[in-house]
């Protein structure tokens, strides 16, 4: 975890996995770096926010695997679910609902689908297709927090692979071109003074 800059009331805090996707970044935000997966994100933004000062929001930029064709370019988010939390056993088991779908601030969006595994691979690329058209690593975690913390969230990502065979070697080849695309979004839409 890494925290570049000060939060300060009234303005975003934008937060991103790795600093290969905060590369371009110039918008003089605050920038929090989680680290990937869920475990890394959620108490990276917990720490954040319970430390104060509260930003206005948090703005999750960064990259995802398309896992249906045609799945490209930039997308806000609408919904985040957890792709490997069997919620439906733990509700058998316990008669709670753990890992609800969370719905962010850009209800219209698509969902995007969160799990600590990277997938590369078809057979995962498949089955998650059924439930969105996109994966990422941190998302849920991240919305999660926010929402607990009563923080509003958005989460832009911009499409570094198509989560099949090679996924890995796509993102390490992409990355920088998805962080200068992100970095445009993050100045058109969030100008440093806001």
């Amino acid at each position: 975890m890494q925290l570049i800059g000060e939060i300060n009331v009234g303005r975003p805090l934008l937060v991103l996995a790795v600093r290969e996707e905060a590369q371009y970044l110039g918008s003089g935000l605050p920038v929090l770096l989680t680290g990937m997966g869920k475990v890394n994100a959620a108490t990276a933004l917990a720490t954040v926010l319970a430390r104060g000062p509260r930003p206005s929001g948090v703005v999750n930029l960064g990259t995802a695997g398309a896992l249906r064709p045609g799945w490209t370019g930039t997308h806000v988010i609408g919904t985040v679910i957890q792709h490997d939390l069997d919620s439906r056993v733990l509700r058998n088991l316990t008669g709670e609902t753990y890992g609800a779908p969370l719905t962010l601030v850009d209800a219209g969006g698509p969902t995007l689908a969160t799990g600590d595994s990277f997938i590369s691979d078809e057979a995962s690329r498949e089955r998650l297709a059924a439930q969105a058209p996109l994966v990422d690593m941190e998302g849920y975690a991240l919305a999660a927090a926010a929402d607990r913390a009563g923080v509003p969230l958005r989460i832009v990502k911009h499409v570094s692979d198509d989560a099949g065979e090679g996924a890995a070697r796509t993102w390490r080849e992409s990355v920088a071109d998805c962080a200068r695309v992100l970095a445009d979004w993050a100045a058109e839409h969030l100008p440093a003074g806001s």
